[in-house]
């Protein structure tokens, strides 16, 4: 007989990139009473990796829970960059409820989009929290109406339409139900929490039925399954086998050895936990995101939905340039490998698949995003690898023609970049579907289809032409026929004559013909990119060239030579400019761009055949 648990809310927030979500979830633990009074709290506490620190974005759910007044919330703050919906997909799966955070200037965006489509339809309630009413120029009524049309296009039923709305300023702990007062504390929304969302509902009397939503790892204790207990008890010591809706096959016994339960930012080990409570259970080597723990008289494993596809893939492969090796602690196929196979383990929107030969791995991700910020974690711990150009994934479609992934691409700009931006995108099989005014007329905003491919190396392009005015948000709008070719880059490259170091003289020398991307006394290598030409073919320079010693002096002689100081690329730099017959090569303290075919006359005999 099913029964509700009154004293347990289960809540996951979701949003747009940068509407507020973590700084929201700040306020809440610090207003039930999690840090102790005088204690240093750092700014958004649940970005806990340095990555995310570093670019101020959420890469991973994280799971959380507070105490206000009797009830436990379970919260879980999820990504808002479209490359991680995956995260988002999967966590809906273990609440009963969702907070909707949407910017009081901005208003819906793509992402909203996308996360609102994803809750509606497990017919989960909404509330709709409208973040930062205290900017100047914020609009909460105009974007309570944006969500409401929102609602509607997204085919939301009466219940979910009669959505209660908060207006908060995350920044400074505040919530209210009027966007006349700015209210005092965040107690509103922890009200409406409790009143709003549905306390969970299961048969205590039943099997245990736990689904695995969300994978932590540990080095101590290795995989962690993290779920909700939707039937029965879970207890330490208790066998259970593991099944998944998808793999009818699979069926493995195990014995619950740790479990805990969230409190604050903290694990807390538990003996048992009962329907409705967020779990962590340690210990079982075999656990997978989709899975189903049961009692082994009753093996019913719940549904898991189907995780978008990939829409772009990279190869990850050795190293094999003349400076491999130097610098790196992990630099075989065998690490590579293993470190990839165990990425997979955390984030179910990847694939990892072996090629014909064991030095590469052909790697496939949401974005670009997604994959750069594996590429940059590989770095951090160690490891030296190339990575190819992205490549998108084709599909077809049932007549046997040619489909490939589409965008939406919305922009905001200063009116005077619209052009450029426009003719840009144009070149790249952009269509222009909407252009309209916001922020009093001194801003365009674009809509674009645009296919995935015609945005590989477009943002550094676009912060260029914009000077950095512009806003670039885009999200996966499924398959369409092929758009046709785009030529990537109209420039091409200063390419290393020879082996040695880079030498002022050589280097003043080179950057006549181009932009530098190194400084002097740097190691370079024959075929390694050492700068981009305003010309469209490549040209090769010699920068380790000294200048030759005569026994007469001129009047010139002495002068000091004046370098222009070099474009130090980023890794989404380095990754936008390489074209499709070059490679990045990653080590931990160095990015290097280099050609496939590092010897001049192999190169330019390739480039014949093509």
């Amino acid at each position: 007989m099913k029964q509700k648990r009154e004293d347990v809310r289960n809540v996951a927030i979701i949003a747009h990139v940068d509407h507020g979500k973590t700084t929201l979830v700040d306020e809440l633990l610090k207003q039930s009473g999690v840090f102790r009074q005088g204690q240093a709290v750092a700014e958004r506490i649940m970005d806990s990796n340095d990555i995310e620190r570093e670019r101020g974005i959420t890469i991973l759910s994280k799971n959380t829970a507070v105490m206000y007044k009797n009830t436990k919330i379970n919260i879980v703050d999820t990504p808002g960059h479209a490359d991680f919906g995956g995260e988002v997909e999967r966590v809906l799966k273990m609440v009963n409820g969702v907070i909707l955070v949407v910017d009081a200037f901005e208003g819906p965006m793509p992402q909203t989009k996308f996360v609102l489509r994803k809750a509606l339809e497990l017919k989960l309630p909404v509330i709709v929290c409208v973040n930062k009413i205290d900017r100047p120029e914020a609009r909460p009524e105009q974007v309570v109406d944006e969500v409401l049309e929102l609602f509607l296009e997204l085919d939301a039923d009466d219940a979910q339409l009669d959505c209660p709305f908060i207006y908060a300023s995350a920044k400074t702990g505040v919530a209210s139900a009027d966007s006349a007062d700015p209210g005092i504390s965040m107690e509103p929304l922890f009200e409406t929490i409790v009143n709003y969302i549905p306390a969970p509902e299961g048969d205590m009397e039943a099997g245990t039925q736990v689904l695995i939503s969300t994978i932590d790892y540990n080095e101590y204790v290795g995989r962690i399954g993290i779920g909700k207990v939707d039937n029965g008890i879970i207890r330490i010591n208790q066998e259970v086998v593991i099944c998944n809706h998808h793999d009818q096959e699979k069926h493995v016994k195990v014995k619950v050895s740790k479990l805990y339960e969230f409190d604050g930012l903290n694990k807390v080990e538990v003996k048992e936990a009962g329907i409705g409570s967020i779990v962590a259970i340690s210990g079982i080597a075999d656990i997978h995101i989709g899975d189903t723990l049961c009692s082994p008289d009753a093996i019913i494993p719940i549904p898991f939905q189907k995780i978008s596809e990939p829409t772009i893939a990279m190869q990850f492969m050795v190293n094999d340039s003349p400076l491999a090796g130097l610098e790196g602690k992990y630099v075989t196929s065998r690490h590579i490998r293993d470190r990839l196979f165990r990425e997979l383990n955390t984030d179910v929107s990847l694939r990892v698949e072996e090629t014909d030969t064991t030095e590469c791995f052909k790697v496939s991700g949401r974005g670009e995003l997604h994959l750069s910020v594996l590429i940059e974690t590989m770095r951090r711990e160690g490891y030296e690898f190339a990575v190819s150009k992205a490549e998108v994934l084709y599909h077809s479609d049932e007549e046997g023609k040619r489909t490939e992934p589409m965008e939406l691409a919305y922009i905001d700009v200063p009116n005077e970049f619209a052009g450029v931006v426009i003719e840009k995108l144009g070149q790249r099989k952009g269509e222009l579907r909407n252009m309209g005014s916001i922020s009093g007329g001194t801003y365009t905003r674009l809509e674009f289809s645009i296919p995935s491919r015609g945005l590989i190396g477009y943002r550094g392009d676009f912060l260029t032409d914009t000077k950095g005015n512009g806003i670039l948000n885009t999200i996966f709008d499924g398959y369409a026929p092929y758009k046709g070719d785009i030529q990537y880059r109209r420039q091409g490259s200063l390419i290393a004559f020879e082996a040695g170091e880079a030498i002022t003289y050589g280097l003043f020398n080179a950057q006549e013909r181009g932009t530098l991307f190194i400084g002097p006394g740097e190691k370079v290598y024959a075929g390694m990119v050492i700068g981009q030409t305003g010309r469209s073919e490549d040209i090769e320079v010699n920068v380790c060239k000294k200048k030759q010693l005569t026994n007469t002096r001129s009047s010139s002689a002495d002068e000091a030579l004046r370098l222009v100081p070099p474009r130090i690329l980023s890794m989404e730099q380095a990754l936008d400019f390489i074209d499709t017959d070059e490679l990045l090569e990653v080590t931990p303290t160095h990015l290097r761009i280099r050609k496939k075919i590092l010897d001049p006359t192999l190169r330019k005999r390739a480039a014949m055949r093509r």
